[in-house]
């Protein structure tokens, strides 16, 4: 016959299974936020682009730029004489910047999230994204942001305390560096997040040393 013990799993199984389901939650969420905010970013481009390219002054100096390069160029078009189409310059996208968000409670990272979002509209000079190891990130997913997750510190340690949080969050912050093609990373106080006229005019352009905190 089958003893109990023989059919229960340990304990500690049962914590790796919960914490190993936490995650793929959490990256499932992740992966929905940074597709939300994506289709958000290309639907206000594509927007933008169609007013720009609707409106009058848009045609009246593009056909100054043309009369100005090649006039004869603009005489054929008027009487509707084909030309052959110039190549199209492929256009990079922007480099990403990480900002480490941790211990920074909803509220705070709502208001931070809306301060990044303004500072990149102000001067779109980088793609930003924010990690964070407060679990209700998901409900800003409409910021127009990549929001990346990391647990925190004490549930970490207290699932895993084989693997040190400070390893994790490493590992983290080097894989995303990869996956985002990032230039720098910004450490965010808790205590006191940078407001928008901080980040127009202190956010480094480079890489900030990962020994700041």
């Amino acid at each position: 016959m089958l003893r109990e013990e023989d059919v229960m799993p340990d304990e500690g199984d049962m914590q790796s299974l919960v914490v190993r389901l936490r995650t793929i939650e959490q990256e499932r969420d992740a992966w929905r936020t940074r597709c939300d905010g994506l289709t958000g970013e290309r639907d206000e481009e594509r927007e933008a682009a169609r007013r720009l390219r609707g409106s009058g002054s848009y045609r009246l100096g593009r056909g100054l730029v043309t009369l100005a390069r090649d006039p004869l160029r603009l005489m054929r078009r008027m009487r509707r004489v084909p030309v052959a189409p110039r190549r199209k310059t492929v256009k990079r996208p922007l480099q990403a910047r990480l900002y480490v968000a941790i211990g920074l409670d909803l509220d705070r990272l709502r208001e931070f999230t809306q301060t990044v979002r303004r500072r990149v509209l102000v001067e779109p000079d980088h793609r930003a994204v924010i990690l964070t190891d407060n679990p209700e990130f998901s409900l800003l997913r409409r910021s127009a942001l990549i929001l990346e997750y990391l647990p925190d510190r004490a549930t970490w340690e207290r699932h895993r305390p084989d693997h040190p949080w400070d390893v994790v969050l490493s590992e983290r912050l080097s894989r995303l560096f990869t996956e985002h093609d990032a230039a720098g990373v910004v450490f965010v106080d808790p205590d006191r997040p940078p407001t928008l006229p901080e980040m127009l005019d202190t956010t480094p352009p480079g890489r900030t040393s990962l020994q700041q905190s």
